[in-house]
């Protein structure tokens, strides 16, 4: 297939042609939202523009109740954000936090006469971008193709016709048809190519013997790869932008002489296209399977208890949810940097440090550690308490072999 509108790279404007993207945010404070909560969404949909390789001019809000049937925004503000990037020539496109018709699309790029993006087009080019092996590329295509499906316009150029135009088109058939029929047969052959790749991956996950599986699962950018790498002691790629690990891995740690196996999964994120989820149903078997999750946290984002709520309901999704759980909060020290003064004195910080230890603990139902992996601080103690629940699973699942430990 030719290549599809999802790609965010070096665009043009006009006669201008240039490297670096830029682009303006825009979202909706409505029902049951506080204007704090749409700023917060917005700082991570500026977070996600960045890691596509986009940089933001400038952002916009609007108050409403329902979304525009046709601009989403109001008309003045669709007018408003239309001048503003008039008036920047440099500005190639305008993301919206939330997902858009193909109508409303339409009508936008007229209106704006720049690429209009949202929420979930930004995370599938991401995931486009960074998918590396044949399961992870299938699996994107295949959400890519079913959130395009619904969204087709008449005026689509950039599909490539799989077949011979004669005997295609029936008497009277629109373009359009033609296109979601293109469309369908794309996703049946991907559906097929994926359940091939899970069979492969699930006669690879049972050549694995009689090991306890410990899953890393977590918000994206809370520093599971890092944690990876210091237990497997093995270099898996770690970098500070979202979705910096799309493929699962899986490495065989030792602890005092007692192997289990660690995998490291995609990172999850607040509306995260129903699509994706679907399509990696089969790398989140790796969570699925395992016997124990290690829920990282980041403790230095300001609103790390949402995203553990957001992990909670995305596990849940996928009948996980009742697995033994490590809550692993990360980042002590970018936390003491983020909120203590630096005239404090030591032991006031460690005092302070205590009290968010506690009070954070007993909102939680799962056994907490507060650690951070770039430092190494209490990570002694967190293989311990990691160790003590693999030796618990491995007397539950494997006893007879529980005892060579």
């Amino acid at each position: 297939m030719a290549k599809n509108n999802f790609t965010i790279g070096s665009k043009e404007k006009g006669n201008l042609s240039t490297d670096q993207e830029y682009a303006v945010i825009v979202g909706l404070i409505q029902q049951n939202q506080t204007a704090e909560e749409v700023e917060e969404y917005l700082d991570e949909l500026e977070f996600l523009a960045l890691t596509a390789g986009a940089k933001v001019r400038a952002r916009f809000t609007q108050k409403m109740s329902n979304p525009n049937r046709r601009t989403f925004v109001g008309s003045g503000k669709a007018e408003e954000i239309a001048e503003y990037v008039e008036k920047y020539e440099d500005i190639t496109m305008v993301i919206f936090d939330d997902d858009l018709t193909g109508k409303q699309t339409g009508i936008l790029e007229e209106m704006m006469k720049v690429k209009i993006v949202d929420r979930t087009t930004l995370i599938l080019d991401i995931f486009a971008s960074r998918a590396q092996t044949a399961q992870a590329q299938t699996q994107v295509e295949l959400a890519q193709m079913q959130y395009l499906l619904p969204r087709l316009r008449g005026l689509w150029t950039h599909l490539e016709r799989q077949k011979g135009g004669i005997g295609m088109r029936g008497p009277g058939e629109k373009e359009i048809e033609t296109d979601r029929r293109i469309v369908r047969d794309v996703i049946s052959k991907l559906k097929k190519r994926l359940e091939k790749i899970d069979k492969q991956s699930q006669i690879r996950r049972k050549g694995r013997g009689d090991q306890i599986r410990v899953a890393l699962v977590g918000y994206t950018n809370v520093g599971k790869s890092t944690l990876m790498t210091i237990l497997s002691k093995s270099e898996v790629f770690a970098e500070n932008k979202l979705f910096a690990t799309l493929d699962t891995t899986v490495r065989k740690v030792v602890f005092d002489r007692m192997p289990f196996l660690l995998s490291d999964t995609v990172g999850f994120i607040r509306k995260l296209p129903t699509h994706l989820v679907e399509s990696f149903k089969s790398t989140l078997d790796e969570v699925r399977e395992s016997d124990i999750l290690v829920h990282v946290v980041d403790l230095a984002h300001p609103q790390f208890e949402d995203h553990i709520d957001t992990v909670n309901r995305t596990l849940a999704d996928i009948d996980t949810g009742d697995k033994p759980t490590i809550l692993v909060f990360n980042k002590m020290d970018l936390y003491r940097k983020r909120n203590f003064d630096e005239l404090l004195d030591e032991q006031t910080k460690e005092d302070l440090m205590k009290e968010l230890q506690t009070a954070v603990s007993k909102r939680m139902d799962s056994d907490t550690i507060f650690i951070s992996a770039k430092t190494g601080e209490n990570m002694a103690e967190f293989k311990k308490l990691l160790e003590a629940k693999v030796k618990d699973q491995y007397q539950v699942r494997y006893p007879y072999l529980a005892k060579r430990w």
